[in-house]
């Protein structure tokens, strides 16, 4: 049952990719780069990093999708700020965004021995599926290649494009939907909050003054909203961090659906995923990992393949921070 329900899959995801932006290739660099292993080279640099500091997974996931949902899987996100420019990395939701050098690191190997091919949107989708892999010691997606790099990043379009913490049910499914996915990726790829950290700015107001009157989130779990006032005291500590799954967030895992679905989603977009019967639902769904595991995949071919760019529609930068000279 297990065999047929991943080859129905990788079928789907392909018709996927192709209607969804331009067409991506499984093997893409195999004739391209005949001398070296492209994904084998991005996954040792990422297993490594990931084996001496875990947190970087959930990181590395984050930044191929904030690249993603602006101007779609273009590495824009990458490039730095230029002369009086502001790029979309100098955004107030992408400032607390990392693991730049582990995508730097990866492409400065690749330049090394194939360059001008590989290009910094597909490193991206790369190191996110392999960044997640690590803890499974085997590919969770398959990533279909053949992406190239956009010349432009503003800043002005992050906070339009990029689904935000404190997003509502409604603005979720547009912002989604406006990308191509439905509300079964929105609640799988929600999944991606089961790894990593947050900060305490980012639940304040559902602690303190959720209404403006000094008043708690009524939706938040009672005992969960006390044990995050112990470790978000008003005012806040601007360094303070906290886990987006509680208890759980190095491990990979379908806890975060458990935690939602016990009042405990973090943040006003995770409780969001209750306030509609069918996401409502999905959440009950996704609560088994392997079926939580198969969805995410699926979101993530999907999400990978958002407006990308292909052949001469973009190019492959020899350096991820800054568009070539022409």
């Amino acid at each position: 049952m297990m065999r047929r329900s991943i080859f129905g899959f990788l079928f789907v995801s392909i018709l996927i990719v192709g209607c969804m932006g331009g067409e991506l290739k499984m093997k893409y660099y195999e004739k391209r780069c005949s001398s070296v292993s492209v994904e084998t080279t991005v996954r040792d640099i990422v297993w490594s990093k990931v084996a001496a500091n875990p947190t970087m997974a959930a990181k590395l996931l984050r930044l191929h999708y904030h690249d993603c949902f602006v101007r779609g899987c273009d590495g824009s996100i990458l490039l730095d700020p230029v002369q009086n420019s502001t790029t979309e990395k100098t955004a107030g939701p992408n400032r607390s965004v990392t693991g730049y050098d582990v995508i730097d690191e990866i492409k400065t190997a690749l330049e090394s021995d194939c360059p001008g091919i590989v290009s910094c949107a597909d490193i991206l989708a790369l190191a996110a599926r392999d960044a997640v892999s690590f803890q499974f010691q085997k590919e969770m997606w398959p990533v279909f290649t053949g992406r190239k790099d956009g010349p432009v990043s503003l800043a002005s379009e992050v906070g339009v494009s990029l689904p935000s913490a404190g997003a509502n049910f409604t603005t979720l499914v547009t912002q989604f939907g406006n990308k191509g996915l439905d509300i079964h990726d929105l609640v799988a790829l929600s999944g991606a909050h089961t790894i990593g950290t947050s900060r305490c700015v980012l639940v304040a107001r559902r602690l303190y003054n959720f209404t403006g009157v000094g008043d708690a989130d009524p939706s938040l779990n009672v005992t969960y909203a006390n044990e995050l006032r112990k470790i978000c005291p008003n005012p806040q500590i601007p360094t303070t961090t906290l886990e987006m799954d509680p208890n759980s967030s190095l491990s990979f895992d379908s806890d975060y659906y458990q935690a939602l679905n016990q009042h405990k989603g973090l943040f006003v977009s995770d409780a969001a995923l209750l306030t509609n019967p069918q996401s409502a639902q999905i959440t009950q769904v996704l609560q088994n990992p392997s079926v939580f595991f198969a969805r995410f995949a699926r979101s993530m071919v999907r999400m990978g393949a958002i407006e990308v760019l292909t052949d001469d529609q973009g190019e492959v930068r020899t350096n991820c921070r800054v568009v070539n000279k022409q």
